[in-house]
């Protein structure tokens, strides 16, 4: 399947925050992420936010535009196996050179690295785990990258 991707210009240099988003409480946790980031200053690309009343092949096209325009990846990798969609995403932007934040609230550890699946771990520009303040952890490692 030949797909073409339009570039949208204006969402060019945007964080695309790839997260699992099938509980209430995922979809709070990205919310509020979303909200601190974007009071911070960042633009954010939200899949549940931009794919909304999207279906089907269009989730997918709409997030793709979202990845291929992205400066960053924060990756939330919570569970006991990574969401599947987020994956995805990790992968693409690490097939792209597009640097991937990981993030790890989940106490549990699974997984090869205390926590995380080594693709995903040593993909990962940076990672962060159960930090107690982890949205400004968040935001001090996008300052170091210089994501602004």
């Amino acid at each position: 399947m030949s797909l073409k991707v339009d570039m949208d210009l204006e969402k060019i240099g945007h964080i695309y925050l790839a997260a699992p988003l099938f509980t209430r409480g995922e979809i709070a946790f990205n919310l509020e992420l979303y909200k601190y980031l974007t009071e911070e200053g960042y633009r954010v690309f939200l899949p549940q936010k931009e794919c909304e009343k999207a279906k089907g092949e269009d989730i997918y096209k709409t997030c793709l535009r979202g990845l291929q325009s992205s400066a960053i990846v924060i990756a939330i990798l919570d569970g006991a196996d990574a969401d599947s969609g987020t994956c995805w995403e990790c992968g693409y932007a690490a097939s792209r050179n597009i640097p991937i934040i990981a993030v790890r609230t989940d106490f549990r550890i699974s997984g090869d690295t205390g926590g995380f699946n080594a693709m995903l771990y040593y993909s990962a520009e940076k990672v962060i785990v159960n930090d107690e303040n982890v949205f400004e952890a968040i935001v001090r490692e996008l300052k170091l990258l210089k994501i602004s």
